[in-house]
């Protein structure tokens, strides 16, 4: 079985934020999930970048991904709370980064799956739980080597593009370093 990609609500509103939905659905290839604290923050999000408003609909995320058995609601109220620094009154805070790395961590379904995400605490988090990470950089990346776009130059452009509209991917140095991520 192949991985799943589990993009988190940064992921989504980098590419939304540029327009760029359609690449990112085209590169997740129909392995796409999420839970379902993300699709929550996704619809929110949906206020600041429109485009994020049919992700769920269109249906290349599938249904999320739910946290209801006991023991798994109060493991991932545990890292939101211990790990993430989340709080009784935000109780939605970090939920998200929390679900995702407790059911990749934990859950034989998704043991191989992939967090796309660019929030370096929660990458650091999930690497230190064993969990295989991308960030928004490395999408691109293979944007360009697939020829999904047509060259590393574009895709540096994309990525300048989403810092403009007030996302904070992680930038190359240069164009042609996308040619070289991992």
């Amino acid at each position: 079985m192949s991985a799943h990609l589990f993009p988190d609500n940064t992921v989504l509103c980098n590419f939304a934020s540029v327009h760029q939905l359609d690449l990112l659905a085209k590169l997740l290839d129909g392995k796409g999930r999420w839970v379902e604290a993300v699709a929550y923050e996704c619809q929110r999000s949906a206020k600041f970048y429109p485009d994020l408003a049919t992700v769920h609909s269109d249906g290349w995320l599938g249904e999320p991904v739910e946290v209801s058995e006991m023991a798994d609601v109060l493991q991932v109220e545990g890292i939101r709370k211990a790990v993430f620094g989340g709080t009784d009154a935000k109780p939605t805070q970090h939920l998200g980064e929390a679900q995702t790395i407790h059911i990749l961590a934990r859950w034989a379904d998704f043991k191989d799956s992939i967090w796309l995400s660019d929030d370096q605490e929660s990458l650091r988090v999930a690497r230190s739980q064993g969990i295989a990470v991308r960030e928004t950089q490395h999408l691109v990346a293979e944007a360009a080597q697939y020829g999904f776009i047509p060259t590393a130059e574009a895709g540096f452009t994309m990525l300048q593009q989403m810092v403009a509209q007030g996302q904070n991917p992680a930038l190359p140095h240069r164009a042609t370093d996308l040619l070289n991520l991992s």
